[in-house]
């Protein structure tokens, strides 16, 4: 009996017996209706059955024994558009035909890297079972479980791919010799060697898994769906061996479905897209989620002409046209991946064609693999609007953190995704790495921005471990059990499912301070080459912390001497709750860095300021105000091309960092007047800022009751919306009538458009 639960509080069950059966490849064939709000068509996978987990020593406290399946290699993200579902069979033998001979003479790009192993990974065991370890005993038929939950599935049926037209091919190695199964084997055995190919036949590979999903059915399948699992079973079959290797589902999504937005752009069009959710993509289709399954895909995404189809792929797609008024989409991802990255986004988007931010800062990096690896495909990053205006300090560092994801999340993932900071601190250690040398800063300017940031970071983080449940500021919170799974492949992702959890950084923040501790240790340049070393030999790889910190410790054998041990990371970073005692120690380094400073004079002159108004008579107070103004700081309108020029030896530019520190500052007095606040909005310029200015003068104006900025208050929640879920719970807090009443507005507006854990959440707070 499937166990329920609270979707708020407990954690992610991932379902997938992937010890039975991993999914090797997807064909999603999809419509997209936006009248009835739907997606609905098929998909096909392609399996192999998986091996049961060894028992190894690998998972335990400090181990750093780690296996890798190595069989797979990277293919080369070139261009090749397999053909549209109303293509005739005869057309696209001609196509490929033609391809293989236009083909000859041409070198192969193919990169020979090897990329995520969805084989076997060496892990701990649970003696235990849950609600996903189905092993059969006795006569019962074997039950593929997959990771399913708010999708309608229509019909499930098995694939004849022996139907296939020139499929022989992949049957020369068929040992077939009873009569009675030899039809059944031989689909598996061709799905087998099709799934096997090696890397450099991966456009062939494309096009027959592309005629294979296109092959009729031969028999449908037995299912039923769960809460959050679809569980399909064929009479008679007992063992993953004997089941279906090529299997066809009907679908459609549901409304109320986590995975899927369906939304209006900024000019009131209609749009829809997934993204990154507490349940990843099982709302858009049946998948396997645990992170050992990892697979490739193809895409054919129709929708109405006059809305573009875009997907994480590996090609730049052009539409086909198909009948009048509508269009197909093609897109595939030749690396096995997580299903969960499998994104899509279709709306009335309009390109903006300019220079790859991307390959602009891979041009400026040491970090950077060899341009043989480079790939600058258009795969999909979403960034918030909130991003956008308010100069480019903002999105620049949000772009940096996003692409170092590449590395850390893309190409080396983590095997037990409890272990988030695995990629979030990776990616928020070399945002700044990445930010630095894109603004080509120099040695000092690069250590005083960096010393601003980690003091911004540590307050932010003092600020979480003071308001949030212990619990979940432990980056490793299933200890000596990370990484096992059960005997069907099943696990949880611990917390997964509470909403408060998405809105918390702690696991970007601590992994941040535990690399950035790693990395003053070492020393940068040796730090880098370290990261370096770790990125190539685990590329394409899942991880666990220990096969990090292990490589780092045998790098540098003088800290290891010296007593940093595994165990000792583990006790002091990730398996304890608050702030880390290491980073206690260093919290008072960086009050000496000059752009720390440079805000402490501010913050200064702002207080004795506000006490001198007070006091003051109204013609002093005027005096004081226009002294006040003489004082020579600029505000840059565009922060990035301003960074460290300076005018004067006494006129400087106040950085965006330096604008934040200087606000969270004074959020800690317990009065401002109201002149000071108006003051202080007009000599920064606040309305102007980035959201993470504009996000704490907000702030202010809510502690200090400060009337006349509710109208910047009411325009953050409705156009930051991602940011503004804090500022509803400090509205209600304040028990002012006219606050609370404002928050209730805004909420009212703009609930539709908001995601359904942030509008539950704050749902909760205004009600």
């Amino acid at each position: 009996m499937e166990t329920q639960l609270d979707p708020m509080k407990d954690d992610l069950p991932l379902m997938a017996n992937t010890s039975y059966m991993l999914v090797k490849h997807y064909i999603l064939d999809l419509d997209v209706d936006f009248q009835s709000k739907v997606i609905e068509g098929t998909i096909v996978l392609f399996f192999e059955p998986g091996s049961r987990y060894r028992k190894t020593s690998s998972t335990g406290k400090g181990g750093c024994q780690s296996q890798f399946d190595e069989t797979s290699k990277m293919r080369a993200s070139e261009p090749y558009h397999v053909p549209e579902t109303n293509v005739s069979t005869s057309s696209l033998e001609m196509e490929y035909n033609d391809f293989a001979v236009c083909g000859k003479g041409e070198e192969d790009t193919s990169d020979k890297n090897s990329n995520h192993s969805n084989e076997e990974q060496a892990s701990g065991i649970s003696g235990s079972k849950d609600c996903g370890d189905i092993e059969n005993h006795g006569n019962k038929d074997f039950l593929l479980v997959l990771d399913c939950c708010d999708i309608s599935v229509l019909k499930v049926e098995e694939v004849d791919v022996a139907a296939v037209s020139g499929i022989e091919k992949f049957t020369r190695s068929a040992k077939l010799t009873d009569v009675s199964k030899e039809l059944k084997q031989l689909r598996n055995q061709i799905v087998h060697e099709l799934v096997t190919l090696p890397a450099d036949r991966w456009k062939e590979q494309l096009y027959y898994f592309t005629r294979c999903s296109r092959a009729p059915g031969c028999g449908e399948l037995l299912f039923t769906t769960g809460t959050w699992s679809l569980e399909i079973r064929k009479s008679g079959i007992q063992t993953p061996t004997d089941f279906p290797h090529a299997i066809r589902i009907w679908y459609k999504t549901k409304l109320e479905g986590r995975s899927v937005t369906w939304t209006t752009d900024q000019n009131g069009k209609p749009c829809v897209y997934t993204m990154g959710s507490p349940i990843n993509n099982r709302a858009l289709f049946p998948c396997q989620e645990p992170p050992v399954a990892l697979s490739t895909w193809q895409a054919s995404v129709r929708t109405a002409a006059g809305f573009v189809v875009l997907t994480s792929g590996e090609n730049s797609a052009e539409p086909v046209q198909l009948q009048e008024g509508i269009l197909s989409w093609y897109y595939y991802v030749t690396m096995p991946m997580p299903a969960s990255t499998f994104t899509i986004a279709v709306g009335c988007w309009q390109e903006v064609k300019q220079q790859s931010f991307a390959a602009a800062i891979q041009t400026n990096i040491e970090f950077a693999l060899p341009s043989s690896q480079a790939d600058f495909s258009p795969h999909i990053i979403f960034l918030s609007q909130s991003v956008l205006p308010g100069g480019s300090h903002l999105c620049g560092t949000r772009l940096c953190h996003e692409i170092a994801h590449a590395w850390f999340g893309l190409a080396i993932g983590a095997r037990d995704w409890t272990e988030e900071w695995i990629s979030e601190g990776f990616a928020t250690f070399l945002e700044d790495i990445f930010w630095a040398r894109a603004q080509q800063l120099s040695h000092d300017e690069v250590k005083g921005q960096q010393e601003l940031k980690a003091l911004l970071r540590w307050r932010r983080l003092r600020d979480e471990v003071q308001n949030s449940e212990e619990e979940l500021q432990v980056l490793r919170p299933k200890k000596e059990s990370t990484g096992e799974l059960s005997e069907s492949g099943a696990s949880v992702v611990k917390h997964g499912l509470k909403a408060e959890k998405n809105f918390m950084q702690v696991h970007y923040l601590k992994g941040y301070f535990l690399l950035r501790s790693l990395a003053r240790k070492v020393g940068e340049a040796s730090y880098l080459a370290s990261l370096r070393k770790f990125v190539h030999k685990f590329h394409g790889q899942l991880v666990l912390s220990q096969d990090f910190l292990c490589m780092l410790l045998e790098d540098i054998p003088e800290q290891k001497k010296a007593g940093l041990t595994v165990e000792s990371i583990f006790q002091n970073w990730l398996d304890t709750s608050g702030i880390p005692k290491p980073l206690l120690e260093e919290g008072e380094t960086w009050k000496e860095c000059h752009l720390v400073q440079q805000v402490s004079g501010e913050v200064t002159k702002w207080i004795q300021t506000n006490q001198k108004i007070r006091k003051s008579g109204k013609k002093k107070r005027k005096q004081i105000e226009v002294d006040f103004q003489k004082d020579r700081i600029k505000i840059p309108c565009d922060s990035t091309n301003l960074l460290w020029k300076r005018v004067t030896s006494e006129d400087y530019y106040l950085l965006p960092d330096q604008l934040v520190l200087l606000l969270e500052s004074l959020l800690e007095e317990k009065s401002l007047c109201p002149r000071i606040l108006q003051l202080l909005e007009k000599k920064y310029r606040l309305q102007e800022q980035d959201a993470e200015v504009r996000h704490r003068w907000c702030e202010l104006v809510v502690k200090h009751k400060y009337v006349p900025g509710y109208r910047d208050v009411e325009k953050f929640l409705r156009e930051d919306q991602a940011m503004g879920v804090y500022l509803y719970g400090e509205l209600m807090l304040n028990e002012d009538g006219k606050q609370q009443e404002l928050a209730r507005k805004c909420f009212a507006a703009a609930q539709e458009q908001m995601d359904a854990s942030s509008a539950k959440l704050v749902a909760e707070m205004l009600f």
